[in-house]
């Protein structure tokens, strides 16, 4: 009873294109193409491709393990023991606070992708800016506000229709639709002038930044921070969608195949957006605005007319829709966590309050986001810095206190993700060293490479977090 309750995958399927939407989303289509663009390019791809390998893995194996081995969400630790609670509690911060931000730039994506809708049929989606039009939204304050607040509706509306009849129907939908828009704007984008340079850009081998140790790890933190956040690790997300999967499921099969789709569809967006920089002289370095003002200027400016427009419409239609299949795993952890409470007390829980009061107190939380036009100064609500007293640049300013994004983004990926997936392996790997392959042997299913993965959780795993956890705290606060 409590399980139907609860609510369970009603297809392989289904759990593959949900666990893949939520992998798949604005770290992908924001994240990914930008970070490559200012990390060395073929550089960074081969680091993340490698970080991927030895913890991407294995960490989303061990989630997956968890999840379906205690049937509950971020509540599995506490499941195990009192004493592991804690590791639960920052797995359920995280996406709170996560979503925050997160939906304040797939609300941005929103508008964007309505602006370009408003041109094809004849009328001025941008307000009179043009490719301008990225700085006047940041201090459109009732806008911003706004779209936030729709983004945060439309995913409360999905997780409240729950596991089979919201998050999987959705994801089944739109997954396929996705990756037939993707394509089709790689396919054009590559029949223009110029775009072979942003290929070789990317593919090209290039390894001259690791002469530079320095910038090794700079790149290396970047890397990481990105493989958090494009598989989901560390956040709730595999732990509670493993506990909807039934026993016979081939955990490690789907450990392999979600990490694997999630990679061609970063790079796939990389092939989207770096040649498109190339081809119409966009800076592939151009930093968190390359989403906006960069790809904005090139449908706008670069393809012009109803080509750009048609064009830059299913570009943010593509890029809003991943943004909201990772925006329902994340809403979805919150409200699990709740739901597997009021259950294990013997009580029946409602899962559309408990889906509108998170989806109130992230947006309430998302409104510093929000208001303080990234940082850029004099908005409405003041960036962290400017409450500090200090100057852009200037003494005590560091990457934490540049906006609020930034010093959520600090919270969560700059320790909560890196700690909490250390102390998992930690745990998995001295504590409970039978936990994940008797998981994955359910079902009769053979665990393969079972001594690397003892190794990757006692030893390996623990060592690129430490780093990780290092070099991220070093550049949020500027050590």
């Amino acid at each position: 009873m409590q399980e139907n309750k609860r609510g369970q995958w009603g297809s392989s399927f289904g759990f593959l294109m949900a666990s893949i939407g939520s992998a798949i989303g604005l770290g992908n289509l924001w994240g990914f193409p930008y970070k490559m663009g200012s990390s060395g390019g073929f550089a960074f791809l081969v680091i993340y491709l490698i970080l991927v390998l030895l913890a991407g893995i294995p960490l989303m194996m061990a989630e997956f393990s968890l999840g379906r081995k205690t049937g509950t969400g971020v509540g599995a630790y506490a499941k195990l023991s009192e004493k592991y609670k804690v590791i639960g509690w920052m797995a359920a911060f995280c996406p709170f606070l996560i979503l925050s931000f997160y939906a304040v730039l797939a609300g941005m994506t929103l508008r964007y992708c309505l602006g370009f809708l408003v041109q094809i049929v004849g009328f001025d989606g941008f307000s009179g800016q043009g490719s301008g039009f990225f700085g006047f939204l940041l201090y459109d304050t009732k806008a911003m506000v706004l779209f936030l607040a729709l983004a945060m509706a439309i995913t409360m509306i999905i997780v409240m229709g729950g596991v089979q009849g919201g998050i999987e129907k959705f994801s089944k939908a739109v997954m396929p639709a996705l990756g037939v828009i993707l394509i089709g704007i790689i396919i054009f984008v590559a029949t223009q002038e110029g775009a072979a340079d942003g290929y070789k850009f990317m593919f090209k081998p290039d390894f001259t930044i690791f002469a530079d140790p320095s910038s090794f790890f700079g790149v290396l933190k970047t890397a990481a921070g990105q493989m958090f956040f494009s598989l989901s690790l560390a956040m709730g997300i595999n732990i509670t969608f493993g506990s909807y999967l039934s026993k016979e499921k081939n955990l490690q099969k789907n450990a392999v195949i979600v990490p694997f789709s999630d990679t061609i569809f970063a790079l796939l967006a990389g092939m989207m957006i770096m040649p498109a920089c190339s081809a119409f002289g966009v800076d592939y370095g151009a930093g968190p605005g390359l989403l906006f003002a960069s790809m904005q200027k090139v449908f706008l400016d670069g393809m012009g007319g109803m080509v750009g427009n048609v064009v830059g419409f299913l570009f943010y239609f593509l890029v809003f829709i991943a943004a909201i299949t990772s925006s329902i795993a994340l809403l979805e952890v919150c409200t699990a966590s709740v739901v597997d409470r009021q259950l294990a007390k013997g009580k029946d829980p409602n899962r559309k309050k408990i889906s509108l009061i998170f989806a109130i107190a992230i947006f309430i939380v998302g409104l510093p986001t929000a208001m303080d036009a990234l940082g850029s100064g004099g908005a409405a609500l003041k960036a962290p810095f400017e409450l500090l007293g200090l100057e852009a640049g200037g003494a005590g300013y560091a990457m934490w206190n540049d906006c609020w994004l930034d010093f959520y983004d600090m919270i969560t990926e700059g320790v909560l993700m890196p700690l909490g997936a250390l102390l998992m392996s930690l745990l998995l790997g001295w504590k409970l060293p039978k936990l994940v392959q008797e998981e994955c042997e359910e079902g009769g299913h053979t665990f393969k490479f079972a001594g690397y993965f003892k190794v990757a959780y006692r030893i390996i795993i623990p060592i690129i977090m430490v780093i990780v956890l290092y070099t991220q705290i070093q550049a949020f606060f500027n050590l």
